[in-house]
C-alpha cells in the first residue's frame, strides 16, 4: 500500500531548533511537576485494597459510590469492569486495614477507658494496637470498646497471656481489613447484600514501594540495553541520540499520568516499556536509512542526508503509527479503567515517539558530527614543534 504517491521534499531538519527548544520546555516543565505535584499511584504502588464486586440487581459505578461514601469510605475509587449488564465494579482505596492514625488515637483512648492499662501502643504496618492490663480482661469487652469508641472493625482479641515479668497481661487488638468495611458499607439497611465479593487484593506499604522500584529499575535497563545494541549496530554517534529520543517520550508520556491525574500502577510501567520498544524501533528504521543514504549520497552534507532518509520513510512511519493508533483509538472508546489509560498512554507515545525519531534522535546525530569534525579540525590545524 502506498500512502505518498509522489516523493516528498520537507524540510523536517531545518525546523529542529524550534523543535528542540519546545521540547525541551515541555519536558522540563513535565519534570518540575513531578517533583513538585507526584503520580497519582494505584494501589500497586501506593498500597491499599482492590475488592471485586458483581451484583445482582442493575447497578451503576455512581450509585456504588454513593453508597461506599456514605458508609464511610471517602477516598473510594470505583471502576465498572465488562459490560453495563454484568455490574461487576473494581472498589480500590489506600489502607489495608480499619486502622488509621486517627482512629489508632480513638482506639487507644477506648482501652484505656477499660481499666489500669498501660504500653498501649499501635502497630500501623500491620493494623495492631497492643496494650497491657493489670488485671485478665474480656475478649468480647475490649473488642466492643474499641468498635463503640474507635468506629472501626475488630477481626480478633488475642490474649497474649501474662508477661514474663508476672506484671501484668498482654492484649492485642487486630483491626478488620477494608474490604470487611467494604462490605459492611454496601449491605447497610439491607437484610441480605444483593452483590457477592468476588475478588479481595491487598498490597501493603512496603511491597507496594518495592514494585515501583523495580518497575523504574525495569525501565532503566531496557533503556540501556537499547542503547549497547544501537551503539554496536550503527555508530557511536548514533546512540546517543536513540537514548535522548527515549527518555524524551517516556517523559511525555509520564506527563499524561501527571496532567491527567490517572493512577500510575504497573500497567503504566508496561505501557511506557512498549512506548520504548515503538520508540527505538521508528528510530531505527531512519538511521538505517540514513546510513544507506549516507553511503549513497557521499559529500553532502548530513542534515540534508537527514532529510533525504527522513521523507523516504515518511510514507512507512504514517502507515505503522496509524494503522496501531487505529487500534488503540477502538480500546479508546470502549475500554475502561486500566485498559483504558493504557491505550491512551500508547497514543501519546506513538505520537511523541515519531515526533522524537525525528527531532529528537536525528539532531543529535547532527551535532556528535559537528563535534566530531572541529575536534578533528582543531587537532589537524596544529602544527609540529621544530627541532634544532
Amino acid at each position: 500500500m502506498q500512502i505518498l504517491k509522489h516523493k516528498t521534499h520537507i524540510d523536517f531538519i531545518g525546523k529542529r531548533k524550534p523543535a528542540l527548544f519546545i521540547s525541551t520546555l515541555i519536558n522540563l516543565a513535565i519534570i518540575v511537576g513531578i517533583a513538585a505535584v507526584g503520580f497519582n499511584f494505584g494501589v500497586d504502588f501506593a498500597g491499599g485494597t482492590v475488592v471485586e464486586l458483581k451484583y445482582n440487581t442493575p447497578t451503576t459505578a455512581a450509585q456504588v459510590r454513593e453508597k461506599a461514601q456514605a458508609g464511610g469510605l471517602h477516598d473510594v475509587s470505583v471502576q465498572g469492569i465488562g459490560s453495563a449488564d454484568e455490574n461487576s465494579f473494581l472498589l480500590r482505596m489506600g489502607g489495608v486495614t480499619q486502622l488509621t492514625e486517627e482512629s489508632a488515637e480513638r482506639a487507644k483512648t477506648a482501652i484505656q477507658g477499660l481499666g489500669e492499662v498501660r504500653n498501649v501502643y499501635a502497630d500501623m504496618a500491620n493494623g495492631i494496637v497492643n496494650f497491657r492490663s493489670a488485671q485478665p480482661m474480656s475478649a468480647e469487652a475490649v473488642k466492643k470498646a474499641v468498635q463503640d469508641g474507635a468506629g472501626i472493625g475488630v477481626q480478633e482479641v488475642r490474649d497474649l497471656g501474662a508477661n514474663q515479668g508476672g506484671t501484668g497481661y498482654d492484649y492485642q487488638v487486630v483491626a478488620s481489613g477494608m474490604a470487611d468495611k467494604v462490605f459492611a458499607a454496601l449491605s447497610a439497611g439491607s437484610d441480605k447484600p444483593n452483590f457477592e465479593q468476588r475478588r479481595v487484593d491487598y498490597v501493603g506499604p512496603q511491597v507496594g514501594k518495592q514494585l515501583r522500584n523495580r518497575g523504574i529499575m525495569a525501565l532503566v535497563y531496557s533503556m540501556v540495553a537499547i542503547l549497547i545494541y544501537v551503539a554496536f549496530r550503527f555508530d557511536f554517534k548514533f546512540g546517543p541520540g536513540a537514548l535522548l529520543a527515549m527518555l524524551h517520550d517516556v517523559i511525555m508520556v509520564a506527563g499524561y499520568y501527571l496532567v491527567s491525574q490517572r493512577e500510575f500502577n504497573l500497567t503504566s510501567i508496561a505501557a511506557l516499556l512498549t512506548v520504548v520498544g515503538y520508540s527505538v524501533n521508528d528510530t531505527i528504521v531512519i538511521y538505517d536509512r540514513i546510513r544507506e543514504d549516507m553511503a549513497k549520497y557521499k559529500g553532502k552534507p548530513l542534515p540534508e542526508i537527514i532529510n533525504i532518509a527522513v521523507n523516504d520513510t515518511l510514507g512507512r512511519t504514517i502507515l505503522t503509527s496509524g494503522v496501531t493508533a487505529l487500534s488503540l483509538i477502538g480500546l479508546l472508546i470502549f475500554g475502561v479503567g486500566e485498559i483504558f489509560d493504557f491505550a491512551m498512554a500508547m497514543l501519546v507515545g506513538i505520537l511523541v515517539g515519531t515526533y522524537s525519531s525525528v527531532y529528537i534522535a536525528s539532531p543529535l546525530v547532527i551535532w556528535l558530527d559537528e563535534r566530531a569534525h572541529s575536534r578533528e579540525a582543531h587537532h589537524g590545524g596544529k602544527q609540529e614543534p621544530k627541532t634544532a
